[in-house]
């Protein structure tokens, strides 16, 4: 059983601890899950965690709005990762990308959010460039404005969730400032004309991620988050939520780590004792 004492730190309330007790149960019960199919078993992952009301603290509640719980966030991550990675990485990204609607939409934008909180759509974060990487002031893809429509066009890379996301919030210059403050954010659906997957991404540890190509996307004006010029601090404010929960996911999959090698340190056997008893091993 791995260690659990840190719900006692006295920032976490019982709802938490509760939550971290009902979640370890649902992830011994549904997970780990094959990860053959990466696409296939994200897209499960996402219905099962959305069926079973786990999905619910990724975005804005609108019947009931609050500040989204970090806490909360972190406790989920931690317990998900140390179950199942894919698992962590459906959860995350489904709060990733519609962070900028609960923290910025409107209120018909935020319609999304009842859909991603439901596991009924998956959503992706789209701000990283071929060229400029994560340096956001220096991207390179543009909106430009055509009547009650806007223009997308250019490419972006290493995006979680691409080629199965349902919808993509998606960050390009605008040109009412230099750098950072010519950046705008928009809600892009997945079937727009002219929105394709250029390239499947294969990393060392598999999910869902691609290079998408936006080749003359028409969007209409309403699908701009915040104003104009907004979109470098919306980008922030996301990251701003879900950065500490980044580190929470790697202390679970650290006490993964530790928990699978001390159980082969005593379970298996070299010359005529378990491997826990070698001097090397204790070291």
């Amino acid at each position: 059983m791995p260690d659990r004492s840190f719900l006692n730190w006295p920032f976490f309330e019982d709802r938490h601890r509760e939550l971290a007790e009902r979640l370890d149960a649902w992830c011994a019960k549904n997970l780990p899950v094959d990860h053959h199919d990466v696409d296939a078993a994200c897209r499960d992952l996402v219905a099962k965690l959305g069926r079973d009301g786990w999905l619910k603290p990724t975005a804005l509640d609108l019947a009931n709005p609050g500040p989204l719980d970090v806490r909360t966030l972190c406790i989920t991550r931690e317990t998900l990762a140390r179950h199942d990675g894919l698992a962590d990485f459906a959860f995350a990204m489904q709060g990733l990308g519609t962070g900028a609607i609960s923290l910025f939409g409107t209120p018909e934008q935020q319609r999304w959010l009842a859909k991603t909180r439901a596991g009924e759509a998956i959503s992706a974060f789209a701000l990283s460039e071929p060229r400029s990487g994560s340096d956001v002031a220096n991207m390179e893809m543009t909106a430009t404005r055509d009547g009650d429509n806007y223009i997308l066009s250019g490419e972006k890379t290493w995006i979680s969730n691409g080629g199965i996301a349902d919808l993509y919030v998606v960050f390009a210059r605008t040109g009412e400032a230099p750098a950072a403050k010519g950046i705008s954010a928009f809600i892009v659906p997945a079937d727009s004309m002219g929105l394709g997957i250029a390239e499947r991404l294969e990393v060392i540890a598999p999910h869902p991620l691609a290079q998408l190509s936006f080749d003359n996307v028409r969007i209409p004006a309403s699908a701009l988050i915040g104003k104009p010029g907004d979109g470098f601090r919306i980008a922030m404010s996301v990251l701003d939520v879900f950065r500490s929960t980044v580190g929470a996911a790697a202390l679970g999959f650290a006490r993964r780590a530790l928990d699978e090698s001390v159980s082969r340190a005593a379970e298996r056997r070299l010359f005529g004792a378990p491997m826990a008893e070698l001097q090397m091993v204790q070291g």
